[in-house]
């Protein structure tokens, strides 16, 4: 036992996966991805799951605004969570020519942070709009994406 928090989860797929780490008390914090976990309703489930064993969600989200938006959907609708990761700022969104990471949004501002806070977005869905022309546009373009690589001191490729 250990008085620091662990937290762990983005790799796990399931409430099947979840369930023998919160029977045996050896997670605190969950970081599920919402993509990885079978979407809101599973990553609901599982939050659900994990309320009575005091197990706060903290929703993993590396991605863009469709996955922020359906993980504050899940946040602002259970009781034990905790904090909502973002990619603003990260290496992907920023080394993009004049790309921002909401770029296909019709409302850019739809998901800033204000006084520390996300507002929950109040459309229909997930509360946001795409705007489909931009998406058209930018589906057009050829280069292709290569994915930043991950080095150690050694030379030898990590996963981040």
């Amino acid at each position: 036992m250990t008085s620091i928090p662990i937290a762990f989860g983005e790799r796990l797929y399931s409430r099947w996966d979840i369930k023998r780490f919160l029977e045996d008390a050896s997670v605190d914090i969950l970081q599920l991805d919402v993509a990885h976990a079978g979407g809101i309703s599973e990553l609901k489930r599982i939050a659900n799951m994990a309320e009575p064993y005091d197990v706060a969600i903290v929703p993993h989200c590396p991605l863009g605004p469709l996955a922020l938006a359906a993980c504050l959907q899940v946040g602002l609708s259970i009781s034990n969570f905790g904090i909502q990761e973002m990619s603003l700022g990260i290496h992907y969104n920023t080394e993009a020519e004049d790309i921002d990471l909401a770029f296909y949004l019709k409302d850019q501002t739809i998901l800033d942070i204000k006084d520390g806070y996300v507002h929950a977005p109040k459309g229909p869905g997930l509360g946001i709009q795409i705007d489909e022309d931009m998406v058209g546009k930018i589906s057009k373009k050829t280069e292709p994406w290569q994915p930043r690589g991950f080095y150690g001191p050694d030379g030898s490729i990590r996963e981040w």
